[in-house]
This record gives structure tokens, C-alpha cells and sequence, in this order.
């Protein structure tokens, strides 16, 4: 993955419309503003562990969606196509890969990957741990194997690395989810020494950001929490992008991200 060709600026833009990782993408905008007010009203699915300090109203909500990831701000804007801006997400996969070359530049760095989303961006996740392993990174695999109770109604599942990527487990299926329980137990495990940087998305970095880790992540359009949590700065960066398209689709993404953090180092 890490050889693939490198996407010029104007080459990943072109990509991430046409693959509809940005520009027009699949989410409804019917699903993007439901779960704002979602949010608004203080629904924890969609809080990713984060805590707020500020009242966040549904046209407040929209209003950081259409700066932070480009969805349309019209809120009579109700139904039909929304949004991401691949400006946005290019600047923000860049953001992101500042840090992460910053993080691997300290002594004996210590980092952390996790995802809540099995399918789509977990071939990012996947990429760029086995670049940090290679340049230097202890990558932390705490609470591996513990059951946890996830999913409501006392569902037992179990905490997972694969190649060194936090997962949610279900038997033998991987299981998407938002629930922040996954980084809050593995965040116990580690006591005090906590990870120099978290790359994640969903609960795994909504948990992280909380609990004052540096953290950055990806989110979907219709994920606000990261981008709240961003805004009120318990979190580093948060890209937009869909995180549910082709694997294969994210691999020009995922080839200039880690370009930019090697140039960085």
C-alpha cells in the first residue's frame, strides 16, 4: 500500500469526488441533519464519549459541518444531496499528517490505532500503523482479548488488534460501532502511561480525546462528535471523508497521508 504512486493535490481532489469520498457523496442530507439534532439533544450514540462544554444547538451543529467538512449550510436545506469539501479533507488529512510525523519524531514514541468502522477507512488504519511501526513507533495494543460489555441489553464483545489496529469483536464478526467503552477500557489498562498520539475515529476517539490524549481522527458527514469535540479542542484534527466507500478507493487518500508525514520527519 505504502508504494503506491502519490496523488499530485489536484490528482486526490479529482479522486475524492469521483470515488464520492467527498464532493457529492451517498450519505442523505435527510441522515446528515438527523443526526445533528441528534447530537443537539444530547444523544450519547452520537457524543463518541465526549463530554461538551458548551450548548450545542442543531443550527450550531450545522453551521461547524459546513466549516469543518463543506456539507451545503442552507438550513431550509432539508432533503436530497449533501456535501463534503475535498478541499477540507485534503487540508485536513495534511493537518493530521503534521502530527502524526511530530508524533514519531519524539523519543520512543508510543501510539495508538483503533477504529470503529471494520469496513472502508480500517485499510487507512492499517496503512499507516505499519508506517509508524517502521519508523520507530511502539504501537499499543492494551486490553487485547477483554470482553466488554457493548451494544446494550448486556452484550458481551471483545476488544481486538488486527496488525496492531483496535477493533470491536462479536464472535467472529468485526462489529462497527460508535460506543466509547473499547478506548475506556483500554485507556484503564494503561494506567498513566498514556499513548503520545491516538489515531482513531468514532468512540475509540471520542474516548481518547476526553480523556486528554492527543488524539486525531476521520469522520463521516454525518458524525458531527469529532468535529465538535475538534471545535471545543479535545481533538487534534478531524478529517471529513465518507467512511464507507470502496477499501480500495481510500489507497491514493492513504498514499499522499503518509507522504506528507514522511516528509515531515
Amino acid at each position: 500500500m505504502e508504494t503506491a504512486s502519490v496523488p499530485s493535490r489536484s490528482e486526490l481532489k479529482k479522486h475524492l469526488v469521483d470515488t464520492k469520498i467527498a464532493g457529492e457523496i451517498a450519505t442523505s442530507r435527510e441522515n446528515n441533519l438527523d443526526h445533528y439534532r441528534s447530537l443537539a439533544l444530547g444523544d450519547p450514540y452520537y457524543m463518541f464519549g465526549l463530554s461538551f462544554e458548551n450548548d450545542w444547538t442543531y443550527r450550531d451543529v450545522l453551521a461547524l459541518m459546513a466549516k469543518s467538512a463543506g456539507v451545503i449550510d442552507d438550513p431550509e436545506h432539508r432533503a436530497g444531496q449533501d456535501t463534503i469539501d475535498p478541499e477540507r479533507t485534503i487540508g485536513a488529512v495534511e493537518a493530521l499528517a503534521e502530527r502524526v510525523a511530530a508524533a514519531l519524531k519524539r523519543p520512543d514514541p508510543r501510539i495508538m490505532f483503533a477504529t470503529g468502522h471494520p469496513t472502508g477507512i480500517l485499510t487507512i488504519h492499517l496503512a499507516l500503523a505499519r508506517f509508524a511501526a517502521r519508523h520507530g513507533a511502539t504501537l499499543l495494543t492494551p486490553a487485547e482479548g477483554t470482553m466488554i460489555s457493548s451494544g446494550g441489553l448486556g452484550r458481551k464483545r471483545r476488544i481486538m488488534y488486527f496488525d496492531n489496529v483496535g477493533l470491536l469483536a462479536d464472535g467472529g464478526a468485526l462489529v462497527h460501532t460508535h460506543d466509547p467503552a473499547p478506548m475506556q477500557y483500554a485507556l484503564a489498562r494503561l494506567g498513566p502511561e498514556r499513548p503520545d498520539l491516538v489515531i482513531a475515529d468514532h468512540g475509540w476517539a471520542g474516548a481518547a480525546g476526553e480523556a486528554g490524549v492527543e488524539t486525531v481522527g476521520f469522520a463521516d458527514s454525518n458524525d458531527p462528535g469529532l468535529f465538535v469535540g475538534e471545535a471545543e479542542g479535545k481533538i487534534a484534527v478531524t478529517v471529513p471523508l465518507d467512511d464507507n466507500v470502496l477499501p480500495r478507493h481510500y489507497n491514493p487518500l492513504t498514499s499522499y497521508l503518509i507522504s506528507r508525514v514522511e516528509s515531515g520527519l
